[in-house]
């Protein structure tokens, strides 16, 4: 595992990567506002978080783990909320 620091400086990333996303949900959820989010984008995105959370696993570090964990979260819901706001009305 890496040295302390190293891991707050990750956890620190993390954190903002996080916050970087709560104005995006804002807009899907309580807004119901999806135009202009690219739904295979996002998900390419999602990919990628769970590429670098099973990296995070592997090297056994707790701060990119916690940190794509939470990202992934974000994304999913992004994700999920478009679909949500997008299916057809029967």
């Amino acid at each position: 595992m890496a040295a302390l620091w190293v891991e707050l400086i990750g956890l620190f990333a993390g954190v903002l990567g996080v916050v970087a996303w709560i104005p995006q949900i804002k807009e899907v959820w309580i807004l119901e506002r999806h135009e202009g989010i690219s739904v295979p984008t996002f998900g390419l995105v999602a990919t990628a978080l769970v590429a670098w959370l099973i990296y995070g696993i592997l090297i056994k570090s707790p701060s990119i783990i916690m940190a794509n964990l939470a990202a992934l979260t974000c994304i999913s819901s992004i994700i999920f909320g478009v679909l949500r706001l997008r299916r057809p009305l029967i």
